[in-house]
């Protein structure tokens, strides 16, 4: 028994540590932010179709408003995407994975809105405590400054993310993630297609390089072992443990890119991730409950 747990441990965790490549594959990709993401996303979505294919997952959506649900999420996930590659463009992979890693309590303080429920007076504490993480990763406020701009797209991208979840949770429960992400992967492909008359077109040999395994690995993979460790953990036990994401992150960067935080943004970090950290165990201690 404490062997398969000790298994499906190290599964969740290869999961964590291969979505956190997105970071140093953002920053390291030459093209404009839209078009990587369309990239990625057609990328992904073969991917995807063939994974489904051969597994036989049932691609049928059930019903109407489901697919309103599916369209509207996936836009916003593709919103989500493409603000967090201009985070890491414009600033470095802690600040944007950091700035990024708002989302558990901006979802904690949206979900009221959605739910109809009270507002955990805890939770606004909490996010106090994250503004004061941002000061720190962008002490000077100055629209000019790249490393400000990357806080607020990275901020942008969090909204997007956990309005997206919020979406996702509120209206889709029977169906298999790879199908879910497959559509959604679709419909970022299909809304961005117009991107590629916009901007320059023109990725490297390392950019196919680095677009495949952001693709296969962190979208594809990572993301299917995770969405598949909710068999074995709580959404919220893989929630506290995926705050490692920032961690292995900045590692990539330091590892792949030299970028070295600066003590600020350690600081800045270490005070989000506790408040993600401390959501997380509240949440799975109101679910045992």
């Amino acid at each position: 028994m404490k062997n398969q747990h000790l298994k499906h441990l190290v599964e969740l965790n290869i999961a964590i540590l291969l979505i956190s490549t997105s970071g140093v594959l953002g920053r390291y990709i030459s093209m404009p932010p839209p078009v990587t993401i369309w990239f990625r996303c057609l990328m992904a979505a073969i991917i995807l179709g063939a994974f489904c294919w051969y597994k036989k997952i049932d691609l049928k959506i059930t019903r109407k408003k489901d697919w309103l649900t599916i369209i509207i999420s996936g836009l916003f996930f593709g919103a989500h995407w493409i603000t967090y590659f201009y985070a890491l463009h414009l600033s470095n992979v802690a600040i944007g994975m950091l700035s990024l890693f708002t989302y558990p309590i901006i979802t904690a303080l949206l979900e009221p809105l959605f739910f109809k429920t009270t507002l955990n007076k805890k939770h606004v504490v909490l996010g106090i405590v994250v503004l004061v993480g941002i000061y720190f990763l962008s002490p000077e406020f100055n629209l000019e400054n790249n490393q400000t701009k990357g806080v607020l797209f990275g901020l942008i991208s969090a909204l997007f993310y956990a309005i997206r979840n919020i979406i996702m949770k509120k209206k889709i429960a029977n169906y298999h993630g790879s199908m879910l992400m497959f559509y959604q992967m679709i419909i970022v492909t299909l809304v961005l297609w117009p991107v590629l008359f916009i901007f320059e077109v023109k990725p490297t040999s390392n950019d196919w390089q680095a677009l495949l395994v952001l693709a296969l690995v962190t979208t594809s993979i990572g993301h299917t072992l995770f969405v598949m460790s909710f068999k074995n953990f709580s959404v919220s036990a893989a929630s506290i443990m995926s705050s490692v994401q920032p961690i292995y992150g900045i590692i990539f960067g330091i590892l792949f890119l030299s970028e070295i935080p600066t003590s600020n943004t350690l600081i800045g970090g270490f005070l989000i991730l506790t408040t993600v950290v401390i959501e997380s165990i509240q949440s799975t201690n109101n679910i045992r409950k």
